[in-house]
């Protein structure tokens, strides 16, 4: 059996009270561990390429990020936001796992939704997600963007069993970051926006199977 995992976290806000705030609701687990508080992305400096899921609050927040996102490997993003179209601004990233969060959210909505999308979930109240979902186009087998490689198909299939990034490079004796690369890829090449898409399309495509 594969011990679980602590989830690297990061928080940025502006203010520091905030931070505090959100640092507290956040002592309640025992499998997040904060190790970055900023006010601004430049200073997580390479902190960045370990993190698990970024904690930000307020749209300068999420608007300093958008220069970060332009790396192949990046992490998970918890908004907490009560922008009635922070669902839209988000999923307009394109980011392969996000969630989105009330400021009057409780200590357990804010831990649940940091396990969640650490798996690669999408998580929100269904009423700011409904309009995505009559937008979005829904794949299609047969509309493989590339070919994946022999590795990515192995990953995509430790995906399928629902295994996290940090335990499929420990099952593979590689890298976090290797296996964070190989996703994007797979997200690429079968034109998923995140794991549980991929998932579903790679069993549609037969590529993988249960």
């Amino acid at each position: 059996m594969i011990a679980e995992t602590m989830i690297q976290v990061a928080i940025l806000a502006p203010t520091l009270a905030v931070r505090v705030g959100l640092r507290t609701l956040l002592g309640a687990s025992d499998s997040i561990q904060i190790v970055m508080e900023a006010a601004d992305p430049a200073d997580l400096g390479d902190t960045w390429w370990d993190l698990d899921v970024v904690i930000l609050q307020g749209q300068e927040s999420l608007d300093a990020l958008i220069p970060y996102l332009r790396h192949e490997t990046q992490p998970a993003f918890l908004w907490i936001s009560d922008d009635s179209q922070a669902a839209q601004a988000l999923h307009g990233l394109s980011l392969s796992a996000w969630g989105l969060l009330s400021s009057e959210a409780s200590s357990e909505e804010l831990v649940a939704a940091v396990h969640a999308i650490y798996q690669g979930l999408i998580v929100a109240p269904r009423a700011r997600l409904d309009s995505l979902w009559i937008e979005k186009p829904a794949n299609q087998a047969g509309q493989l963007v590339e070919q994946l490689t022999p590795r990515e198909t192995e990953i995509l299939e430790l995906l399928a069993q629902g295994l996290a990034n940090k335990q499929i490079a420990l099952y593979l004796e590689i890298s976090e970051h290797t296996v964070k690369f190989h996703v994007s890829s797979i997200y690429a090449k079968l034109a998923a926006s995140n794991r549980m898409e991929a998932v579903r399309f790679g069993l549609q495509l037969g590529i993988i199977t249960l």
